[in-house]
């Protein structure tokens, strides 16, 4: 899924001005545009780190609290437990958005992936 995808996205802007975004891994930013002229930076911050899988996956959990919610959803996923399935989309987003949003604010990212603007 594209919300876990680009957890991994990071950017960088060249001396020429232009903007570059890659995937980050273990060894660096691998940009993908191949073959340019550009120095990718080397630094430690362009290399995949343990906050960026417990980004993906908080985000994950967000997208299927908020399928969750609607009531189409889990009466395709869930047919027949309708009044089971009524307190799971009351009370499944409000706990996963208090869960997930505390752990973003704790644990933030210093990430300029695919859709921010580096700096």
């Amino acid at each position: 899924m594209s919300c876990f995808f680009f957890h991994f996205t990071n950017s960088f802007c060249s001396g020429d001005g232009n903007v570059y975004y890659g995937f980050v891994t273990r060894k660096g930013l691998s940009v993908f545009k191949t073959g340019l002229d550009v120095e990718v930076p080397k630094d430690e911050r362009f290399k995949v780190q343990c906050i960026d899988f417990m980004h993906g996956v908080m985000s994950v959990m967000v997208f299927v609290a908020i399928a969750i919610s609607d009531h189409r959803v889990t009466n395709c996923l869930f047919p027949g437990r309708e009044k089971e399935m009524e307190k799971v989309r009351e009370r499944f987003p409000l706990v996963v958005g208090i869960v997930c949003g505390a752990l973003f604010i704790v644990f933030p990212t210093s990430r300029c992936g695919m859709g921010c603007i580096s700096s």
